[in-house]
C-alpha cells in the first residue's frame, strides 16, 4: 500500500532553484520581442520590466508569509481554502491545472524543441508537427526521472537550472565584452507619447507572465525541511535573482537588436537574433541548442510543482483520488505528474501558442489577486496564527500588488477581449464542475 504522506526532503537549494526555473521560462524568450514590436521604445520597455520586478517581489513577500504560516503542499490552493473556503480553492486548482501548469508545460516543451531544432532547419512552419512531437518526447523524458523520488527530482532540477542560469550569465558577460552591439540603442525608440496607455498596460501582462513562478516554492511547502525558515528565503532569493537577470538580459537585447529589426513575425526569436548580431551565425546555432537544453529546467519545474496542488485537492476530495496517491518508494505524487504531463501533451497538438500567453496571463492574474488578498483575510480572521515571517511594509505591499494587477485586468478586457473572456470562461466553468463533483462524492448523481 503506497504511503499517503509527502516527506520533507527538499532543502534551500532545490526550492530556490524551483523558483528560478519556474520564473525563467518561455516568457523571457518571447515577451521582449512582442514588447519591442508593440511599444517601439526601449526606455519604456525597461520601465515595465522594472515595475514587473517590483510587483513580483511584492507577491513573493506575501506568499512568503502565507507559506511560512501554512507550510503544506498545494501552494495558493491551501491559502484560498483557509481564507475563502473550498469553492474558490477548487477554482484555483482547476485554473492551475489548465492555465497554470499544463498549458505552460506544453509551451515550455515546445520552445525547448524549437530552439533545439532551429540550427538544423527543422523548426519552420512546415515542420511544426515535428516540433510538437519532439516537445512531447521532452515532456515525457523529463517526467520519467521525477517519478522515482526526491533525489532524482532534486538532481534533475538543480542540474538543468544551473545550465540555464550559466548560459544566460555567460551571454550577458560575453555580450558586453566581446559582442558587436551599440549601447546607444538603449535609449532608442519612438516618443512615449505615441504609445497608448492601454497598449503599455497590456504589455505589462507579458512581463508578468515572464515573472510568473515567484510563488513556486510554496507548492513544495509540504516537502521542504524547516519550512518556516527555508520557504521565505527561497522565494525571496529566487525572485530577487530573476529580477536582476531579466533587467540585464533586456539590456543585452537592446544592445544587440535595433528596434526596426523586430516585428510580430520574428518576435519569438529575439534572443537568437541578438546572439547572431553579437557573435555571428555559428554562435547563434550553438546558443540555440544550449538554450533548448537549458529550458529543460522549466519543463522540470512545472512537472515538480503542479502535481503538489492536485495532491492537496485530492486529499480534500476535490480532485480524482489517484492524484493523492504517493509512491511507496519515491514518495512523490506519481499519478498527478502523469496526469499533468498527459494533459500538456494533448495541449501541444491543440493550442495556438501566441494567444495562449494572453489567455493564461489574464486568468493567472485574477487568482494572484485572490491569494495575495488572503494575507489581509487571514490576518483579520486568524490574528493568533503563528507567522514566522511577516510581510514588511504591510498593508502597503499587498495593496500595491493588488491595485496594479486589478488595473491591468481592466485594460486586458478592453484590449484583449477574446482571450480575456475565454480565460474568464475557463475559470467560471469550474463552478458547475465543483458542484457536480461535490454531488458525485455524496452519491447523489
Amino acid at each position: 500500500m503506497p504511503t499517503q504522506e509527502l516527506q520533507r526532503r527538499f532543502g534551500l537549494s532545490t526550492s530556490t532553484y524551483v523558483v528560478i526555473a519556474s520564473m525563467v521560462g518561455t516568457g523571457i524568450l518571447v515577451s521582449p520581442g512582442y514588447m519591442m514590436a508593440s511599444l517601439g521604445n526601449y526606455p519604456l520597455i525597461f520601465g515595465l520590466w522594472a515595475l514587473g520586478g517590483v510587483l513580483a517581489l511584492c507577491g513573493a513577500l506575501c506568499v512568503a508569509e502565507l507559506a511560512a504560516a501554512l507550510p503544506r503542499a498545494g501552494g495558493e490552493y491551501v491559502y484560498l481554502r483557509e481564507a475563502y473556503g473550498p469553492m474558490p480553492a477548487f477554482l484555483s486548482g482547476w485554473t492551475s491545472f489548465f492555465l497554470g501548469f499544463s498549458a505552460p508545460l506544453a509551451v515550455a516543451g515546445y520552445i525547448a524543441a524549437m530552439y533545439l531544432l532551429t540550427p538544423f532547419g527543422l523548426a519552420q512552419k512546415e515542420t511544426g508537427h515535428l516540433v510538437r512531437i519532439v516537445a512531447a518526447v521532452i515532456i515525457i523524458t523529463i517526467t520519467a526521472p521525477n517519478l522515482f523520488g526526491h533525489r532524482q527530482s532534486a538532481w534533475t532540477q538543480n542540474l538543468t537550472t544551473m545550465l540555464k542560469l550559466g548560459l544566460f550569465v555567460v551571454l550577458a558577460v560575453a555580450a558586453f565584452l566581446f559582442g558587436r552591439g551599440q549601447l546607444a540603442r538603449v535609449a532608442e525608440g519612438q516618443p512615449i507619447g505615441n504609445v497608448g496607455l492601454g497598449t503599455a498596460v497590456t504589455q505589462l501582462f507579458y512581463v508578468m507572465f515572464a515573472y510568473s513562478g515567484w510563488n513556486a516554492a510554496s507548492y513544495l511547502a509540504g516537502e521542504v525541511r524547516n519550512p518556516a525558515r527555508t520557504l521565505p528565503r527561497s522565494l525571496l532569493l529566487g525572485a530577487g535573482s530573476v529580477i536582476v537577470l531579466y533587467l540585464v538580459l533586456n539590456l543585452v537585447f537592446a544592445y544587440a537588436v535595433p528596434l526596426a529589426d523586430v516585428g510580430f513575425e520574428n518576435a519569438e526569436r529575439v534572443p537568437q537574433l541578438a546572439v547572431e548580431n553579437l557573435f555571428g551565425h555559428g554562435a547563434s546555432n550553438v546558443f540555440s541548442v544550449l538554450l533548448g537544453l537549458a529550458f529543460l529546467a522549466t519543463v522540470s519545474a512545472f512537472i515538480i510543482t503542479g502535481p503538489r496542488v492536485y495532491y492537496a485537492m485530492a486529499k480534500d476530495g476535490l480532485f480524482p483520488s489517484l492524484a493523492g496517491h504517493i509512491s511507496a518508494k519515491g514518495r512523490v505524487p506519481t499519478y498527478g505528474m502523469l496526469l499533468q504531463s498527459a494533459c500538456a501533451v494533448v495541449i501541444l497538438f491543440l493550442t495556438d501558442f501566441q494567444n495562449l500567453y494572453q489567455y493564461a496571463s489574464v486568468g493567472l492574474s485574477l487568482f494572484a489577486l485572490l491569494f495575495v488578498g488572503a494575507v489581509y483575510v487571514l490576518r483579520r480572521r486568524q490574528p493568533a496564527m503563528e507567522r514566522p515571517f511577516r510581510v514588511p511594509g504591510y498593508p502597503v505591499v499587498p495593496a500595491v500588488f493588488m491595485v496594479v494587477t486589478l488595473f491591468m485586468a481592466v485594460f486586458a478586457f478592453e484590449q484583449w477581449p477574446k482571450p480575456s473572456l475565454y480565460s474568464l470562461g475557463c475559470i467560471l466553468a469550474g463552478i458547475p464542475a465543483y458542484y457536480l463533483w461535490s454531488l458525485a462524492r455524496r452519491g447523489k448523481i
